[in-house]
């Protein structure tokens, strides 16, 4: 009995309660935390102040001193501007969750969080969002954000009347505010410099990155949603061909492959002999200089089948129909299978299956399944689009779960594993490098194997067929101190820009284009990007629209 009353007395000293434990002048107790997120909350930014260059001297370690006040003090502003007694207890804690895990990913995967970082998190499924946890991040958010948060928890403001809390809160705005802009005077221009010469600092400073990063989204998401979906390609046309001869077109969109790590692009692995033997074979052609839209899968993929270019789509001002609707009013029958997080809006207004939570038990494991699954019961699926449509051909999109990170031990089978031993954790930064490489060019050979089945799948049909892979972006494995994707577009390593393209066509389809492959082959080597993507698709396709510009379509010069 006793000893029960003692252990419940010891935990009543460390559990949050009503009654704090001591109270001080709101002041200290906004400034406890504006310390705690400008010191523990922000390493990740300190540590990568300390690594420039320019922090070399005396006067260096002064300007960072004078740093770190002014944003503890901008902080304290923050807080007092955001943080009111009814909502004090949780805000708090949830600036300190926030901090901790921004930091937390930062330093892990070297990444920043800006407007398209959050966008790619919001979208992340539950199978993503599983891969991405680890005991690292649980003790990273107890120490970081548990204990100073047990400790605002308790510890509360001395009591005051309604228009006094006001009055303080306000006055310490208002006193925050001078001390900041006077300090900010003092280190401006080593503070400029720094911010000029280095822009990937301003995404750091938590939460001040996460707060702009959610507010300029919603704001743009907002604005967009406000805009009617504009139709586009009402004029679309394609001839008519015999039953028989109806083509199919396959588009493969790939995930976070990058062109690095390709065997037929001069890697010195083989990770693509299937590619290399098609291309052997002279029925492959392969692109090499090919540059993404965007550094994630949100921002790609509905760049890659809009009939505006990278600039234009990174403005978001309008929302416009995508490159399947124009294939569709030209009488196209389209099909798209999903095997990740959807579609980006891309596919909505057409057919489309997400076969990532089927249940087959060779093809899918974990509650996950590998981008085969989109081949079995491919026939029939299309069997089940109109005839019509189909009598003038089938364009089926296939999209990848790939080499989508950070489990690239999960991307590939357990049959499909060439370079062994594999990093298995998803904390990348701890893992040996060969390791991490070995799981990563894994994914890369099942890509590789994947697209040489739906080839022979292709080579089934009676129709004329054709298949286009790119991939949506690259991917970082530790250059630089990056892992993973999403860096700002401005900022990207090639890495994450650099993606694969290649095309493959079938006898018949050769025949269909008349397609000088001489010429063909000189265009390889040319400088391509995700803005080509639109139009030559409606070129591969035969779709006639005032959309269409021919000096875009890679192949236009050498179809006759």
């Amino acid at each position: 009995m006793h000893e029960s009353a003692g252990c419940t007395l010891m935990l009543s000293k460390w559990l949050p309660s009503s009654a704090p434990a001591q109270s001080r002048h709101p002041w200290s107790v906004s400034l406890g935390l504006a310390l705690a997120l400008s010191t523990v909350g922000n390493v990740p930014f300190w540590w990568a102040l300390s690594q420039l260059p320019e922090i070399n001297s005396l006067r260096a370690y002064v300007g960072l001193t004078g740093i770190w006040a002014t944003l503890t003090l901008l902080l304290w502003v923050f807080v007092n501007l955001v943080i009111w007694p009814w909502w004090r207890k949780p805000a708090g804690l949830a600036l300190l969750v926030m901090s901790m895990s921004a930091s937390y990913f930062m330093a892990m995967y070297g990444v920043v969080i800006d407007p398209t970082m959050v966008a790619n998190a919001l979208q992340t499924n539950t199978a993503e969002a599983r891969d991405l946890l680890s005991l690292t991040l649980l003790l990273t958010l107890v120490v970081g954000a548990g204990l100073p948060g047990l400790w605002w928890w308790r510890l509360a403001p001395r009591a005051a009347l309604g228009w006094q809390r006001w009055t303080q809160q306000l006055s310490a705005v208002v006193l925050g505010s001078v001390l900041a802009a006077l300090l900010l005077l003092l280190v401006f221009q080593d503070l400029a410099s720094l911010m000029r010469n280095h822009t990937n600092l301003r995404y750091m400073v938590n939460p001040f990155n996460t707060v702009y990063a959610v507010g300029h989204l919603a704001k743009s998401e907002q604005a967009q949603r406000q805009q009617p979906l504009q139709a586009i390609g009402d004029d679309a046309r394609t001839r008519m061909p015999n039953a028989k001869a109806a083509p199919v077109l396959v588009l493969v969109v790939g995930e976070t492959a990058r062109a690095a790590n390709f065997s037929i692009a001069g890697y010195a692995r083989a990770t693509t002999p299937q590619l290399q033997a098609l291309q052997a074979q002279g029925d492959l052609f392969y692109f090499s200089q090919v540059q993404s839209c965007g550094t994630n899968t949100e921002v790609s993929v509905p760049c890659m089948f809009s009939h505006q270019d990278r600039t234009a789509n990174a403005n978001r001002a309008m929302n416009y129909e995508s490159l399947l609707d124009v294939l569709f009013k030209a009488g196209w029958a389209v099909l798209w299978l999903d095997n990740q997080s959807g579609c980006k809006g891309v596919c909505d207004r057409v057919p489309h299956v997400n076969t990532s939570k089927l249940k087959h038990p060779s093809l899918c494991a974990a509650g996950e399944c590998w981008d085969d699954i989109m081949l079995d019961g491919l026939s029939e699926r299309m069997a089940r689009l109109s005839p019509e449509r189909r009598a003038r051909g089938t364009v089926v999109v296939m999209h990848q779960m790939g080499s989508h990170g950070p489990a690239y031990y999960k991307r590939s089978p357990p049959n499909q594993k060439k370079f062994l031993p594999e990093c298995t954790s998803n904390a990348l930064s701890s893992c040996d490098k060969q390791a991490l490489v070995n799981a990563y060019d894994n994914s890369i050979s099942y890509t590789d194997y994947f697209l040489g089945q739906v080839v022979h799948w292709l080579q089934t049909q009676q129709q004329p067929t054709a298949l286009w892979y790119v991939s949506d972006h690259g991917e970082s494995l530790g250059e630089k101190g990056l892992y993973l994707h999403g860096m700002p577009y401005r900022m990207a390593p090639k890495e994450q820009t650099h993606v694969p393209m290649a095309l493959w066509v079938s006898p018949t389809m050769r025949q269909r284009w008349a397609l000088d492959e001489a010429c063909l082959r000189t265009q390889q080597d040319k400088p391509w990007s995700h803005d080509n993507w639109f139009h030559t698709i409606l070129g591969s396709a035969d779709v006639q629209t005032g959309l269409y510009q021919s000096q875009l379509d890679i192949t236009h010069a050498c179809r006759h």
